[in-house]
């Protein structure tokens, strides 16, 4: 029996395989959307207003609010956009193998990508800023500071709203990755250093690596679950086409299901952190006052805070008793920007981390900490915890057990205090992201369902490409690699056709090639250009 193709002429009309895709929503469902909408906005509002008041900040100039909101609502934008970029990744193959009709696949897939932000760790939010330059971050409410965050997200909004209108799966991860190296460059050369400076180039490459494997990952692992099952059930129907809307067999179809499923799910708590560290980053440039350290942190674990900081720092000292020539901030900061062992390094270490336990049991409980001081105390903070994990990632320094052990101890509460993302930044990246999920996915879920093969994706060929995509990203989340659910699932589905005998179409194959190839070198250069722009509007 031949495969049907995607050809279709009106006597096959009921026999054809592809889905209905037109159906448009009713005013119940569009209610119920800008309803969500308007909610998400208003509980954003009145979260911000609360917490101003709860930090007791004195409203002397509303500008900074004016860009506050701006800025957050580019963020939220930027999430919504990543939402319908990337929707096709988890609904295509439960849409064209007839398990779920779009209309229900695209409000499943919405709903999971909302649980997946906001039972996200926020590790992943925290690692992308980790990427950022060191003194931009330390300045980030100042003007550099607001043309970093909007070169970012302005930038990866107009790539991925380009490739969406193109209907090339490219990938948000790297689209964001690449606009942070591209603000490094930009931001190290305007102040007349090399522009491999401003970058962390040991992760750069590590993301690299990732946008390199994850294609090849899911060609190959695709390609083989295919032919795996193949051998081990003998049904013809599982890999040809569907006849007409015939749904498929109720174990693949409940396969299908739960691996769409999945993939909402982590790509919720995998791209919806990305989004919370920008606007983190955003309120602790703003409203120091409020959200620059853990307000809730309890007064006797800042008394403990305080006494860790002590033994730490005398361990330090037994190690590298040096006496210090320069500033600690400055020498740390020089290290953070570019890893390397100095004479100096240890001491520093220990004369900041000394000078942060004295401020904390001076204060008493950092909800104690006065305004002008908060991003100071903060940016000391942060400082210190970037320097153990660097100082542990290249293994510059041999401690003692002891040490070590202090030093981990401290670096966590350190990432207690400063790494926190309130509840209601949760919640309104996870309803940006959730309704994105339901708009504009018919033109990439189209390029994934029809137009990599040359036939109609068949029952099997889904349930493969969807179960490498969510084991990989599952495994890669847990690994903290930003691995693309784009690239993998649609490298997918290119290797169940291959191993299908099905057949490739080529201009496909090579526009999504182009895409990929391009992604991170188009960010970077568009996020450079547009922070120097905006370093000059502002």
């Amino acid at each position: 029996m031949t495969t049907p193709t995607l050809a279709s002429s009106p006597s096959l009309a009921t026999t054809d395989p592809r889905p209905q895709l037109n159906h448009k929503p009713g005013r119940g469902t569009l209610i119920l959307f800008f309803g969500l909408l308007l909610a998400g906005l208003l509980y954003t509002a009145w979260s911000l207003a609360h917490d101003i008041d709860a930090s007791g900040t004195v409203v002397t100039t509303w500008t900074p609010f004016l860009l506050l909101g701006v800025a957050l609502v580019i963020a939220l934008g930027f999430e919504f956009v990543n939402g319908f970029h990337d929707t096709a990744n988890a609904v295509a193959t439960v849409i064209y193998t007839h398990s779920l009709p779009a209309s229900v696949a695209v409000v499943w897939s919405g709903f999971f990508n909302f649980l997946g932000v906001l039972l996200s760790s926020g590790a992943v939010a925290f690692g992308i800023i980790a990427l950022l330059p060191v003194e931009l971050i330390l300045k980030v409410g100042s003007s550099a500071g607001f043309a970093m965050v909007f070169a970012l997200l302005l930038s990866a909004i107009i790539w991925n709203l380009g490739t969406w209108w193109l209907g090339l799966p490219a990938s948000s991860s790297h689209t964001l990755i690449g606009s942070i190296i591209g603000v490094g460059v930009a931001n190290a050369l305007m102040h007349g250093r090399d522009g491999t400076s401003g970058v962390d180039w040991a992760q750069a490459s590590k993301v690299g690596y990732s946008l390199l494997l994850s294609p090849l990952v899911g060609f190959a692992c695709a390609a083989l679950l295919l032919l795996v099952l193949r051998h081990l059930v003998k049904r013809r129907d599982l890999y040809q086409a569907p006849v007409g809307n015939t749904p498929p067999p109720w174990w693949i179809r409940g396969l299908l299901i739960l691996t769409c499923t999945g993939v909402s799910f982590a790509h919720g708590s995998n791209d919806g952190q990305k989004g919370m560290g920008l606007i983190m980053l955003i309120l602790v440039g703003t409203l120091p006052m409020a959200y620059a350290l853990n307000r809730t942190m309890p007064a006797e674990q800042s008394l403990q805070f305080a006494a860790v900081a002590e033994a730490t720092q005398q361990s330090l000292q037994r190690g590298a008793p040096q006496l210090l020539s320069a500033d600690p901030r400055k020498t740390l900061t020089e290290f953070i920007r570019q890893p390397a062992a100095s004479p100096e390094l240890v001491p520093a270490l220990a004369a900041l981390t000394g000078a942060i336990g004295s401020e904390v049991e001076g204060y008493g409980s950092l909800n104690r900490v006065p305004a002008e001081a908060m991003a100071n105390v903060r940016n000391d903070m942060y400082l210190t915890s970037e320097t153990i994990r660097l100082i542990d990632k290249h293994q510059l320094v041999r401690f003692d057990s002891d040490t070590q052990a202090n030093l981990q101890l401290f670096k966590r509460q350190l990432d207690d205090a400063t790494r926190y993302i309130p509840l209601w930044v949760k919640i309104s990246v996870a309803i940006a992201l959730g309704l994105g999920t339901m708009v504009g996915w018919r033109r990439i879920v189209v390029t994934v369902g029809e137009k990599i093969g040359k036939t109609h994706l068949t029952y099997a060929q889904g349930a493969s490409a969807e179960l490498v995509a969510m084991c990989t990203i599952g495994a890669a989340d847990m690994y903290g690699l930003p691995v693309s659910t784009t690239h993998v699932l649609s490298s997918g589905v290119a290797g169940t056709m291959v191993a299908n005998g099905s057949g490739l179409q080529m201009r496909t194959i090579f526009n999504l090639l182009m895409a990929w190839v391009l992604t991170l070198p188009a960010a970077i250069v568009l996020a450079g250009g547009l922070y120097w722009l905006l370093r000059h509007v502002f």
